[in-house]
């Protein structure tokens, strides 16, 4: 891998692991489209996407510090009672709502990339996770579905559903926060709160991720040469990540209705697009 690859899969990362259009259907497609041979067995391959997604998790704990702080401040019991409660309540939440993603992805994340994980295939998919953010939208859009409740608001069905919902972004093309967004305003809550939720549950899954992969690394003997790619990688993904955390966050603040539409237009053309080329070229 060159250092001008490393850096511009660090960007993919970066921005389509928070942007509702699938970071995985993009790292499958991109080096089909450039011709690009990168070689998954090399020394430095795996390091280098344990530290894109160490800079993606790190991006999601800096911004959203305060959540944490106060979550975890309540969960302690170090805030007001109606606090404590609330902060309890959504802890629980967070963790029922990460729970199908680490069982399915612990059990099935091989076996869906070798089945599914072709340019050709993240290709159509990248058009379904279209057509699923303009569906939600739509069934949101037809709904008596108000979008007033928070978080606190939601229960345990809910953090079922739309953890449920997050499973369905392990087919590569599918976005996950995309799908878990698109589940959170199928539950009544509005787009700045869906996104706030599903980049909650972002951390505790890319942290299990990162740790699967990184305990594939307890036997090699790495220079800090080698590391070089990943540690450019990590600071690229997580400055990207952060600055997509930004702008999402604001856009979601201003936009509540068919908010999900750019994304999933961009997602409908990008898919066809490509599997224009990939056919053609």
């Amino acid at each position: 891998m060159t250092t001008i690859q490393a850096l511009i899969i660090a960007l993919l990362q970066g921005l389509t692991e928070l942007f509702p259009v699938s970071s995985l259907g993009h790292a499958v497609i991109l080096p089909a489209l450039l011709h690009w041979t990168l070689d998954e067995r090399s020394l430095t391959f795996l390091p280098f996407l344990v530290m894109l997604h160490v800079g993606t998790a790190a991006a999601l704990l800096l911004f959203f510090w305060r959540d944490w702080l106060a979550l975890a401040r309540g969960a302690l019991g170090l805030a007001d009672p109606l606090h404590v409660r609330e902060s309890r309540h959504i802890l629980m939440l967070i963790v029922i709502a990460t729970i199908p993603a680490v069982i399915l992805g612990y059990a099935f994340d091989s076996l869906f990339r070798t089945l599914f994980g072709t340019p050709m295939i993240a290709a159509m998919f990248l058009i379904l996770n279209g057509l699923m953010l303009f569906l939600g939208e739509r069934l949101r859009a037809r709904s008596s579905m108000t979008g007033d409740r928070a978080i606190a608001d939601l229960t345990i069905v809910d953090a079922v559903v739309i953890g449920c919902w997050q499973c369905v972004a392990f087919l590569p093309g599918i976005s996950r926060s995309g799908a878990t967004i698109t589940g959170g305003l199928l539950r009544g809550i509005d787009h700045q709160a869906s996104a706030r939720f599903s980049f909650l549950i972002a951390l505790p899954v890319i942290f299990a991720a990162t740790a699967s992969q990184g305990l594939k690394l307890h036997h090699a003997h790495l220079g800090f040469t080698d590391l070089q790619p990943a540690i450019l990688g990590a600071i690229v993904a997580g400055v990207t990540a952060f600055a997509s955390l930004a702008f999402l966050m604001r856009y979601f603040r201003n936009h509540d209705n068919w908010a999900m539409g750019p994304f999933a237009i961009y997602s409908i053309v990008a898919g066809a697009g490509s599997l224009l080329a990939l056919t053609f070229l």
